[in-house]
């Protein structure tokens, strides 16, 4: 591939990288954008304002998703330079609601942002009638136009609201949560499975309570694309990390890829395969308000359905056989 097309490719690529580019956007572009009010264009965002006034609550009630903006070309782009594929191993049926659960995070969580955010791998053709939505964290909401553009893709808040209002109108809904949250991300290495998990069972909660079904997936090769600094936890440097994550919801994190050619360091991922592992739905009851023990029961069936859907794939996309899913 020639350096002009990897610039390309490191350009596309610049879109996504979420939460880093949201954050670009918002130091780049907000400046810009307000600085249109002492200018003779000062009706143009004064008018958006009034938009986003207005629209205030439409990110917890079901987004605004467009169809062309999840159809884009550049995402094909994205999806061929790794590449990324999604494998379905048991339907989904459209007459259920269904609260998938997204592992590992990664650094950039580019298997389910292609595959779930964007028609880049084919979702609609894969899960008819399944209407995708990954959520993240709810401030990005709160930022014009950010806001606007996150939910073009189908993204929402991954607050209760959001989800309890997505799970309560109509059926077909499928809400991804990436469970291990920003924390998870300071395990993204190579040649690591850990997840953060054993405590997390917030979502199956919410899943109870509106009797949607679980759905386990496992992203092979998200944890490969990237090698990470990592910081020991007395460093200055994971302190920072820690004051950067209560200030903006997630960690600063160190790491490096490939360059504009092989053997150089730089920002581009490598070009490793990535392929998002759709599993089995695990059927839960409605329980409005579910005990302790009840969630600690499917929270433990989750657990098992992931790691066996883990073990029935690892080999097949690249971990070795010896290799074991671990729960933090």
């Amino acid at each position: 591939m020639s350096c002009s097309m990897k610039l390309e490719y490191l350009q596309s690529l610049s879109l996504l990288q979420w939460p880093l580019s949201y954050l670009a956007i918002f130091w780049i572009v907000q400046p810009l954008f307000f600085s249109l009010f002492f200018t003779p264009l000062w009706l143009l965002p004064s008018l958006y304002v009034v938009w986003f006034i207005l629209d205030w609550k439409t990110p917890n009630q079901g987004g605004r998703r467009s169809a062309w903006v999840r159809n884009w070309n550049i995402w094909t782009h994205i999806r061929d330079y790794f590449p990324i594929t999604i494998l379905k191993t048991k339907d989904l049926s459209p007459s259920q609601n269904y609260i998938m659960g997204v592992h590992p995070h990664g650094l950039l969580t580019f298997g389910a942002f292609c595959n779930f955010c964007t028609e880049a791998t084919g979702f609609s053709k894969t899960f008819p009638g399944i209407t995708p939505h990954l959520a993240t964290l709810s401030w990005f909401f709160k930022i014009p136009l950010i806001r606007d553009y996150i939910m073009a893709k189908g993204v929402c808040s991954v607050s209760q609201a959001s989800i309890d209002y997505l799970l309560s109108h109509g059926t077909g809904n499928l809400v991804g949560i990436v469970v291990g949250g920003v924390g998870e991300a300071l395990q993204s290495v190579p040649n690591t499975t850990t997840l953060i998990l054993k405590k997390r069972k917030g979502f199956v909660r919410t899943a109870l309570r509106h009797g949607a079904h679980l759905v386990p997936t496992f992203t092979f090769g998200e944890t490969e694309v990237y090698d990470q600094v990592v910081f020991h936890e007395e460093s200055r440097m994971f302190k920072f990390q820690s004051f950067f994550r209560r200030i903006f919801g997630f960690y600063f994190c160190v790491f490096y890829g490939q360059g504009f050619h092989q053997e150089c360091k730089g920002l581009l991922p490598y070009h490793r395969p990535i392929v998002t592992v759709v599993g089995e739905p695990l059927p839960l009851p409605q329980v409005k308000n579910p005990s302790p023990e009840i969630v600690d029961k499917y929270h433990a069936l989750y657990m098992d359905a992931l790691y066996k859907l883990f073990e029935q794939h690892k080999v097949q996309y690249g971990c070795s056989d010896t290799q074991k899913l671990m729960f933090l």
